[in-house]
């Protein structure tokens, strides 16, 4: 899922429910004096940039820092002494898992920890459980995972803590397991403020009474759950006058085929926000082949939709994870409890304002790397409104 995962931004011609592919969208009169809106990233960035974390975690617990897990050099030498062995279990492979793998392993890897296993489960929950049972077998001091599914998983986490194995979750804990008997922290994305971006960047093109469609994830999912709150927050507090119509699927590979369905039913939609990027390329080739350009704002900044903010063509702007700094927190906590340190329940990692005029330092931000040069040259060919 999620990834996953991002408030981009280019501005011309009129916003428009159907129109043609070749139109574009301008900021609406209703937005023309938001500094959200403007195309200069300097002034739109921090409007749109929540000043501390939204959300809270998924018991309702309030945000610590990944500052909060910093280790001392008396705990580093404690950790290196160890060599400990953890495990890690993904829901699926892609831009997300990658980013949080680089940023775990080049974290474990100064103070020699060892990662024996790393699995993605493709979605599935059946093959996740098998996973995490395989992970168990391999006798690691720690697991660190994301539940596809937080209930029907939850009985093979319970087995990691009775094993006697530390648990650090990523976003979001398994149900009916609390801290820190069944599991150490969680350490999640502020996927509120990251909806909050998503949904004052969608604001900027859509006019008063007009109507945002919502393709979210069918399935109970918390951080899902948070990002789409975000959205229907900011707009209920900041632009009430704006219908929001919603569609939802439970097979992310099946997100186009539902958008495509739901515009067809909606042709009213005048923006769409999709829960993460992968579903967002969806709605985007879906707009693409009914010959509509209306504009679309996601979460997470993975490859294509960087490419999509370059050109600045359908995707206007994301609220991103920094999935490298996540990894680092994660492995921060998951050593510290390894020595037998006390860490939050909760960590909350600031979310991240990305528009056209920021995309390469939010790029670098986000994942702790370059631009790819594929979307370098979309940056380019969009130049200067890309940077």
């Amino acid at each position: 899922m999620l990834a996953s995962t991002a408030a981009v931004l280019l501005l011309t011609a009129a916003c428009s429910s159907g129109s043609s592919g070749s139109d574009k969208e301008a900021v609406t009169d209703t937005n023309a004096d938001n500094p959200a809106c403007a195309d200069d990233a300097a002034t739109a960035v921090p409007a749109l940039q929540p000043k501390e974390v939204v959300g809270e975690g998924p018991n309702g617990e309030p945000a610590a820092s990944p500052d909060d897990v910093a280790i001392s050099d008396e705990d580093a030498q404690k950790i290196k002494d160890g060599n400990f062995k953890v495990a890690l279990v993904f829901q699926f492979a892609g831009d997300w898992p990658n980013g949080q793998t680089r940023g775990l392993t080049d974290e474990f890897s100064k103070y020699n920890v060892d990662i024996i296993s790393n699995t993605e489960a493709n979605f599935k929950v059946d093959k996740q459980i098998a996973n995490i049972q395989n992970a168990i077998q391999l006798n690691p001091d720690g697991i660190v995972s994301i539940p596809v599914d937080d209930v029907a998983t939850a009985p093979a986490y319970k087995k990691v803590g009775e094993a006697g194995i530390k648990l650090v979750f990523m976003d979001n804990a398994a149900k009916g397991l609390t801290a820190p008997d069944d599991y150490q922290s969680v350490i999640s994305a502020d996927s509120q403020g990251n909806g909050q971006i998503a949904a004052a960047k969608l604001a900027c093109y859509i006019p008063e009474g007009g109507t945002v469609g919502i393709v979210d994830f069918g399935i109970t999912f918390f951080v899902t759950n948070q990002r789409t709150k975000g959205v229907k927050d900011w707009f209920a507090a900041n632009r009430p006058d704006v219908k929001i119509k919603e569609a939802s699927f439970t097979d992310p590979n099946q997100a186009g085929d539902v958008a495509a369905n739901f515009l067809t039913a909606n042709p009213d939609v005048q923006g769409v926000f999709a829960v993460w990027d992968g579903p967002a390329a969806g709605v985007i080739a879906a707009l693409r082949a009914q010959g509509r350009n209306i504009p679309v704002t996601t979460i997470d900044l993975g490859d294509q939709a960087a490419t999509d903010i370059a050109t600045g063509e359908y995707l206007k702007g994301v609220g991103a994870q920094r999935p490298y700094d996540q990894g680092v927190a994660e492995a921060r906590a998951m050593m510290l409890t390894l020595i037998g340190k006390d860490v939050p329940d909760w960590i909350g990692v600031p979310a991240l304002a990305v528009v056209q005029n920021n995309l390469s330092q939010a790029y670098d931000d986000a994942w702790k790397k370059p631009l790819p040069d594929a979307v370098a040259a979309a940056c380019e060919d969009a130049a200067p409104a890309c940077q």
